[in-house]
């Protein structure tokens, strides 16, 4: 759906101030009409620098506030986006083309994730522990680790952003942002909210295309952690240049995730879980269900109600033009029972498109697509199931539809991916529960969840000996 809402230009917002880029602007397009929304500094190494010295020179005094106070900020800032929701919420419609519930949605749980960081506030644990010395003691205390560079996709933007900005900054680091040149406006308006109550320079954000804002960022000595979330090509790029010098690096990549159909499962909700699963938000969820894996016993009779279902389903266009181009280029050759083109509508549309016969091992079954597009296998059982499963490049979501604790138990437990849901979709994260996955879909590290602490924190041990003599 388009939307009529105005927008200035954006800027980047560096020290507290609004800055523009030396080398100008680009258009944001409205993926939903392709009209022009706004233009974007268009960013380099010149405003990373500078955005970088404000972040090194804010961070002393940030990281000298209690963890107690730098909650209480949090809290305030995500009382204000609360407030302003539906605002942020038109102007995610106008970015991103995505319906506007869904929008409100992602507003209140921007929200929620300050709420619940900010309660960490009073929980910022460290811990002791005992020593073969006599009369030694050891505390490992949490340290902030400096200033972070955070780097988001467009697709969930207010989440992301909260998932990044809201921990960083309670643990006492200062931060960078550098928002998808797909989503600046949210970005901006996040980062002004965000300069309401922060001092100047703890949180900047830099505008610009990837690759010319990215790569300086990533390279900066002044960057002590480098977080990303996007795609697996993109993040492995990331690991090697802020690798060679020796960086923290913490990434939440990309998903193949599968749903899988046993022949005991509700075939109604298994529709209605694998519809919102595979196409909601275009698909563009790194938690999408682009490979649904049916028992061979009700394939059939799934296949015929899901691809009536997804005829009808309204999924939002595609982030850009180019996006749609990529998906359309991809699938060229395929068996599809439909979907596949184009809708005919201004804007960058793709009709909900669903595969058969694509071999486990073919290019799309093993490529993420980031569009409204899944897969259809037949298995003959549930460990053939978890083998189809399994043989992905990528481990980070994963549902079953059964209504046997036995079998999902067994999924579960031998089901190689970061998240596991039983009878429900491929995607549901909280903001007390730690996400992330395993193989290419990232490095280890988990967001959101009081996991999100190990990632904007280090350790330090502090050994205590006491002497006797001297009480």
């Amino acid at each position: 759906m388009a939307t009529t809402v105005a927008l200035e230009d954006v800027w980047n917002l560096i020290g507290g101030e609004r800055v523009p880029a030396r080398a100008g602007t680009f258009e944001k397009l409205r993926p939903a009409d392709g009209t022009l929304l706004c233009h974007v500094a268009s960013s380099g190494s010149e405003e990373v620098a500078a955005a970088v010295s404000a972040a090194v020179a804010a961070r002393p005094a940030w990281a000298a506030r209690t963890p107690v106070e730098r909650g209480e900020v949090i809290r305030e800032i995500a009382l204000a986006l609360r407030v302003r929701r539906g605002e942020a919420a038109e102007i995610v419609v106008a970015e991103t083309g995505k319906p506007l519930p869904l929008a409100l949605g992602e507003s209140d749980a921007a929200v929620e994730m300050g709420f619940f960081v900010a309660g960490e506030g009073r929980r910022l644990y460290g811990r002791t522990t005992t020593s073969s010395m006599p009369n030694r003691t050891v505390m490992a205390t949490r340290r902030p680790v400096g200033v972070a560079a955070l780097i988001v996709s467009f697709n969930t933007p207010l989440p992301n952003y909260a998932w990044k900005v809201f921990p960083a900054l309670f643990c006492g680091n200062t931060a960078v942002l550098k928002p998808s040149e797909h989503t600046p406006a949210s970005a901006a308006f996040f980062g002004e909210l965000c300069q309401e109550f922060l001092p100047a320079g703890v949180l900047n954000v830099v505008h610009g295309l990837g690759s010319e804002a990215g790569p300086p960022l990533v390279d900066s000595p002044g960057v002590d952690l480098v977080s990303f979330t996007g795609s697996t090509e993109t993040g492995r790029l990331i690991n090697e240049r802020a690798g060679r010098r020796l960086a923290k690096v913490a990434l939440e990549l990309g998903g193949k995730n599968a749903l899988v159909v046993c022949d005991d499962a509700d075939l109604e909700r298994a529709v209605e879980w694998s519809l919102a699963s595979a196409f909601s938000n275009a698909g563009q969820r790194c938690a999408s269900a682009s490979r649904l894996v049916v028992f061979d016993s009700v394939y059939d009779d799934f296949r015929d109600r899901f691809v009536e279902s997804a005829r009808s389903y309204e999924t939002g266009p595609v982030i850009s033009e180019a996006s749609l181009e990529r998906i359309l280029g991809a699938l060229a050759g395929a068996r599809v029972l439909t979907g596949g083109t184009r809708l005919d509508r201004p804007g960058s549309w793709l009709a909900p498109t669903v595969l058969e016969d694509v071999a486990p091992d073919a290019r799309l079954s093993c490529t993420e697509l980031f569009g409204p597009v899944t897969i259809l296998y037949r298995v003959r059982d549930l460990e053939e199931a978890i083998a189809l499963v399994n043989d992905s490049p990528y481990g980070l979501t994963s549902a079953i539809q059964t209504a046997s604790l036995h079998r999902a138990m067994r999924f579960a437990d031998a089901v190689e991916a970061g998240v596991v849901v039983v009878n429900g979709g491929t995607h549901g994260s909280e903001p007390q529960m730690g996400f992330g996955g395993v193989k290419q879909s990232g490095t280890g590290w988990r967001e959101a969840g009081v996991e999100a602490l190990d990632v904007y924190t280090d350790w330090k041990y502090v050994n205590l000996i006491a002497d006797p003599a001297q009480t």
